[in-house]
């Protein structure tokens, strides 16, 4: 019987926006930290990792390969060079050029990465030489970690709080970092500077992924036998002690069961069979074993979910809860979900276990690098805005100062009446298929046709005065409230007095009273600009007698 929980509010966040394309993927506007950034930005996410020890730090890639990052900055974290916070999303051109294959991050935190070329970089917290330089400094700045690297070609990279891993193609496995509990596996308790193979049982076997606790290793080998080594003290080793293991040991309670994946929460250990079965071992003081329980267990203890054959298993080293997702696509959640324990797996109504992560985890990070995979399906909004001035469809074109805009007879008779009417009245098919303008400016015009493809306008103060004249000619209402709203809120003191002559010139009498209300509140600082004193003299006396009796030149 699932518990119930009475608390929960449900998915607390929004799609970024409802359309279909964008509905069917990864919505990372549930982190929170999402928050800061535009829903343009949002839209161009690609791949991305929240982290940090409140879910605060984000790092992300985009359509164009290009990394940013934002957040608290803690240690460096962000690899921009300094330790300043950051809710501008900012560049991270030191790894300009490369391609995220894995990332993980660690306590600190600092971060692994490893590129699609198999390179490893490293950066952010480093009191425990978990970077893998040699050093006990912080990085502020991706490092290029080759030492007993330089032949290899990493694919999948691990952190627990203070420690590293990563695996080779190859099937080697290296660790570096803190080691007071044997978490590197080389037998010692010593910190290791740098990366250096785990061998002992894993000698001669070929690693196929891993997994970090908060002071643990995991290795599933590719006969789907399980080896673990560090921190034990909760049981999270799986072996039915509660002894730290400084070197590589298999699970002998798995023994004839063929793992296929491992995760890891801060001191607990889901692993997933080839069957579809779970299992899961460790800490349990919230429930995150699944058991319906808060016993700690130190052997594999099966975790039942419904009859459907689990896929996915998430869990990670800095939070109490596990997820697992069906083949039937059904996600669940226990353990530690918002403050409440959940002792048994209970069933959400996400479609991925990220989302579980990202509303309920405390903190509020991924447990993995997210992959945003956009449709190639558009809306027909979307469709329109991008065949706008696009020659392949076009069957009309306008040319303006000896430049032309592409467009479609069809789109401009449904939006505008101005062109319904001309077309229907003149238009015949041995006609020309290029109108000339000459009344407005180009940039005014082209702004014109793109709104009647996107019902949005981009242009500065300045133009959309043409703009609004151009509104006003063709009866387009809604355009001419645009247009005003735009200058209305571009006005600044060194404008103020052009945009109040264009209100004149174009007979715009609300927009000229603003514009005239802003020059006096602003008087001092309008008359000494130079547009002020560039404009033309009927129009001066006629500001002037207008501010006199107002009062603005009473003493």
């Amino acid at each position: 019987m699932e518990e119930e929980l009475p608390l929960f509010s449900g998915d607390s966040g929004k799609p970024v926006q409802a359309t279909l394309s964008s509905l069917k993927m990864l919505d990372v506007g549930k982190w929170p930290i999402f928050s800061l950034c535009s829903e343009e930005e949002l839209q161009l996410i690609r791949q991305a990792c929240v982290f940090g020890s409140a879910g605060n730090e984000v790092l992300y890639t985009t359509v164009n390969d290009e990394i940013f990052v934002l957040g608290t900055n803690c240690c460096g974290c962000l690899g921009l060079g300094d330790v300043q916070s950051t809710i501008e999303p900012r560049r991270l051109d030191s790894l300009n050029g490369k391609k995220i294959a894995c990332l993980s991050y660690g306590s600190g935190p600092h971060i692994v990465l490893a590129t699609t070329e198999g390179e490893v970089f490293t950066w952010g917290h480093n009191a425990y030489s978990q970077l893998g330089n040699g050093t006990t400094n912080h990085g502020l700045v991706p490092c290029h970690i080759s030492t007993n690297l330089s032949n290899k070609q990493v694919i999948e990279v691990a952190c627990g709080s203070y420690h590293s891993l990563v695996l080779t193609s190859d099937g080697e496995v290296f660790a570096w970092g803190y080691n007071n509990s044997g978490q590197v596996g080389s037998g010692s308790t010593v910190n290791q500077p740098i990366p250096r193979r785990v061998t002992g049982c894993l000698q001669n076997k070929v690693v196929v992924t891993i997994a970090c606790g908060q002071m643990c290793c995991m290795a599933v080998v590719d006969t789907g036998e399980v080896y673990v080594w560090g921190y034990n003290g909760n049981g999270q080793l799986g072996l039915g002690n509660s002894g730290n293991q400084p070197t590589p040991c298999r699970v002998a309670a798995l023994q004839g069961i063929r793992v296929q994946r491992v995760a890891c929460g801060y001191a607990h250990t889901l692993v997933l069979t080839d069957e579809g079965q779970v299992y899961a071992w460790g800490a349990n003081s919230y429930g995150q074993l699944g058991t319906g329980n808060k016993s700690n267990q130190s052997y594999p203890t099966p975790v039942t979910v419904e009859k459907d054959r689990i896929i996915e298993i998430a869990a990670c080293h800095s939070t109490h809860t596990s997820a697992a997702k069906t083949q039937g696509g059904h996600v669940y959640m226990w353990g530690q979900c918002r403050g409440q324990s959940v002792i048994l797996p209970h069933l959400t109504h996400f479609s991925c276990t990220d989302d579980v992560f990202a509303c309920f985890a405390t903190p509020a990070v991924s447990w993995r690098l997210l992959s945003v995979e956009h449709e190639d399906f558009l809306t027909v909004a979307e469709s329109l805005k991008k065949e706008f001035d696009s020659p392949e469809t076009a069957d009309l074109k306008f040319r303006i100062d000896g430049k032309y805009i592409h467009v479609h007879k069809a789109v401009l008779k449904i939006r505008c009446e101005h062109f319904r009417s001309m077309f229907q009245s003149y238009w015949n098919e041995d006609m020309k298929e290029v109108i000339e303008i000459d009344q407005f400016s180009y940039p005014v015009y082209r702004a014109f046709l793109q709104y009647l493809y996107t019902d949005t306008v981009d242009l500065p103060p300045e133009d959309a005065i043409g703009l609004l004249d151009l509104a006003t000619s063709y009866c387009e209402n809604r355009l001419k409230k645009l247009c005003q709203h735009i200058i209305k809120r571009g006005i600044t003191v060194e404008n103020a007095f052009s945009l109040f002559s264009a209100a004149v010139r174009y007979d715009a009498e609300d927009l000229e009273e603003f514009c005239f209300k802003f020059c006096i509140n602003h008087l001092t600082e309008v008359t000494q600009t130079a547009a002020f004193w560039q404009m033309d003299g009927p129009l001066l006396k006629e500001f002037i007698a207008k501010a006199s009796k107002c009062g603005a030149f009473k003493n």
